[in-house]
C-alpha cells in the first residue's frame, strides 16, 4: 500500500527476506532517518529493536532461503557449466509453470524433469556430540561461528565427496548447528547420514552430519494472513 508517516510518502509491502511475517517500507532516501526515528519512538512500547545483517543471515539460513552468488551461482555469472543450477535443482521447481506454452529454458527443463535432477538443495544439521568431542580431544571448547558462515565446505559419503555445504550458522533459537548444502541427488535423501569437513586446531576433521527438512525453523505466525 501507498500511505504517508505524518508528511512524508511511503509505500509499504508484505515482503522480507527472514522468511517470518514481515514488513519493507520503501522511501525516499532523503526520508531515511525521519522514518527510522518515527518507527523507533512508536515501536518503544512494543518492544521495538533494531538488528542488522548478521541477524537477517541467520533467520534466512533457519528458514532455509537461498541467496544468489552465495548458495548459488546465476547463470550469467557462472564461468563454467558446472556452476550452473537448474530451478529444480535449487528446489524452485513451483515457481516453473512447465504448463505455459513456450519459455526460454522449457526444453532443457522437460528433459530433466524426465530424467530426473543430478543434485538437490537440501538442509543439514551438524549432529553436536561428535562436533564437540572433536573439539574436546584437543582441549578446545567447540568452535561454533558467531555469525553465519558463507564458504563452501565440502561433504562427504564414505571416502567420496558427494556435495558442499554452501552456507550455515548457530541457530541461537533452535541451539542446532544448521547448513544449507548441494548434495548429488542419490544421497539427498532425508535423514541420510553425511559428513561436514571442518578445521579443528589446523587440522582437517570429519563429523557426521545428517540431511534433515527445511525450513529449519517454521513457526505458525509465518503463515498467518493480515485481515
Amino acid at each position: 500500500m501507498d500511505t504517508h508517516f505524518g508528511d512524508i510518502s511511503v509505500s509499504i509491502s508484505r515482503t522480507g527476506y527472514t522468511g517470518d511475517l514481515g514488513y519493507e517500507i520503501w522511501m525516499n532516501p532523503d526520508d531515511a532517518i525521519a522514518v527510522w526515528d518515527l518507527l523507533l519512538e512508536k515501536g518503544k512500547p512494543y518492544g521495538i529493536t533494531p538488528t542488522g545483517l548478521h541477524a537477517l543471515d541467520m533467520a534466512r539460513i533457519e528458514a532455509g532461503l537461498i541467496l544468489l552468488d552465495v548458495d548459488y551461482i546465476s547463470s550469467r555469472h557462472a564461468i563454467v557449466e558446472s556452476r550452473k543450477s537448474s530451478p529444480f535443482e535449487l528446489g524452485l521447481g513451483w515457481a516453473v509453470k512447465m504448463k505455459k506454452k513456450d519459455f526460454i529454458g522449457k526444453k532443457a527443463l522437460e528433459a530433466e524433469k524426465l530424467k530426473g535432477v543430478e543434485w538437490e538443495f537440501v538442509g543439514i544439521e551438524i549432529e553436536w556430540d561428535p562436533f564437540e568431542k572433536l573439539h574436546r580431544d584437543v582441549g578446545l571448547a567447540p568452535g561454533l561461528p558467531c555469525t553465519a558462515w558463507r564458504t563452501s565446505t565440502p561433504l562427504y559419503r564414505g571416502d567420496k565427496q558427494v556435495g558442499y555445504a554452501t552456507s550455515g550458522t548457530w541457530s541461537p533459537i533452535l541451539k542446532r548447528y544448521i547448513a544449507l548444502a548441494h548434495v548429488k541427488a542419490e544421497y539427498a535423501k532425508e535423514n541420510t547420514q553425511l559428513d561436514f569437513e571442518l578445521k579443528v586446531e589446523h587440522f582437517r576433521k570429519l563429523t557426521p552430519a545428517q540431511i534433515v527438512p527445511t525450513p529449519f525453523f517454521d513457526p505458525e505466525r509465518k503463515r498467518s494472513c493480515p485481515q
